[in-house]
């Protein structure tokens, strides 16, 4: 069965990911990691990290990704040392040098080769396998026949591909819109995401400077460099079928609800098959149009001109932290009040079930009609046995 691969921006986002049933997770340290503005982990908090996901028989990858200057290599090199002493499964590695400090400092680390190295046919595949790669996390711009190809010419190395997420309007994310308009640097962790914003063009001729000129689709302007998100949720089959080892879903940046929404309908997709259910369900965490961009040959229409995001169905109310004497513990996480219909999101047998809300108390016992402090744990009746990670929801009107 193929891996489901979740990303994780902090250690609760992994425990979120891993309840909610990724096989392993990715990961970033604070140093080398083309997502410079997660929370990240700490070397300390990097050994925690692998150390739990062991503990459930699951994996963790590090991204060590940036496209390396020399002043960086030998602090990497000690950082790979120290990545195959904590057991991490693997470092995911874009550049050939940042690969050769790997191999020269922890040559028994597995590799996994990043998307940013833009794989997109069967000899830089095999390239990478005869450096000794384990696995290549393949560009997002392959069809499927690709990467039937791909898989019938290098046999013996693991296949990852995105999923579901963010993507990029550049070539696998190789852009250089950031460092251009906001001097962020893309490529070193640090992208502002410049092809998310609202732009207009500038009508010039040789002797004279017309001004501005709106781009309207609507009133809210034109995004003209606004990909619509992935999602590859009804063709899972097919990818297993093109020799795909490793489902990926993209968003280190992004929620716990949105992780525990997600990786739950690719959980329940994998293990029963693609259904209403897991359509319903990618419709309530916030997300663009989707599209399943050039899985089937290309495609003309995987720019979303409408708006930077979409919301979602549901609105995140909180965290179950545990259920006593027939109420749960919630960690608020948005505002909700006694009469409220929540909804339970959950790996077990209790998703999608609802209750409403009858009464609420504070950690302190007082009892409220207003369950407005954020993170404050309320108490609430619950008519369900609900697990420490559940979370709840309200589906909007």
């Amino acid at each position: 069965m193929p891996e489901l691969l979740a990303p994780a921006g902090n250690f609760s986002k992994l425990e979120t990911a891993l309840y909610f049933g990724a096989d392993a997770a990715y990961i970033g340290g604070k140093d080398f990691s083309l997502r410079s503005f997660a929370d990240n982990f700490s070397r300390e908090e990097l050994e925690k990290a692998v150390s739990y996901a062991h503990s459930l028989g699951k994996k963790v990858y590090v991204t060590v990704n940036i496209f390396a200057k020399n002043a960086d290599l030998p602090l990497m090199e000690d950082y790979f040392a120290f990545l195959y002493g904590a057991g991490a499964d693997a470092a995911i590695i874009s550049d050939p040098g940042v690969f050769y400090a790997s191999k020269k400092s922890a040559p028994r680390l597995a590799a996994h080769i990043s998307t940013q190295a833009n794989l997109t046919n069967k000899y830089a595949v095999k390239f990478w396998r005869e450096q000794g790669a384990e696995r290549v996390i393949l560009a997002r711009e392959l069809s499927l026949a690709e990467i039937s190809e791909i898989r019938d010419f290098v046999p013996d190395i693991e296949l990852e591909a995105f999923v579901h997420g963010a993507m990029c309007i550049s070539y696998s994310g190789r852009c250089l819109l950031s460092d251009y308009l906001a001097n962020r640097k893309s490529n070193r962790g640090e992208c502002v995401q410049a092809c998310r914003w609202k732009y207009s063009i500038r009508k010039c001729d040789e002797l004279s400077d017309s001004g501005w000129l709106d781009m309207e689709e609507d009133e809210r302007g034109s995004y003209i460099l606004n990909s619509k998100d992935l999602n590859m949720s009804a063709h899972l089959k097919e990818l297993s079928a093109a020799g795909v080892n490793s489902f990926k879903i993209e968003g280190r940046m992004k929620s716990e609800y949105y992780l525990a929404t997600v990786i739950n309908a690719y959980r329940r997709c994998i293990d029963g098959g693609y259904d209403g259910i897991v359509e319903r369900e990618l419709k309530t965490a916030a997300h663009r149009d989707y599209t399943t961009a050039y899985a089937f040959g290309d495609n003309s229409s995987t720019v979303n001109y409408s708006d930077s995001q979409a919301k979602g169905d549901c609105d995140y109310i909180g965290n179950v932290k545990g259920c006593k004497n027939g109420n749960a513990e919630v960690e608020m996480r948005g505002r909700f009040k006694v009469g409220d219909e929540l909804e339970i999101l959950s790996p077990g047998e209790n998703f999608g079930k609802s209750f409403v809300v009858s009464r609420a108390f504070t950690s302190g016992g007082e009892e409220v009609d207003d369950c407005k402090l954020v993170q404050e744990v309320y108490s609430v009746p619950c008519p369900y046995a609900l697990s420490s990670g559940d979370i709840l929801r309200r589906r909007k009107r």
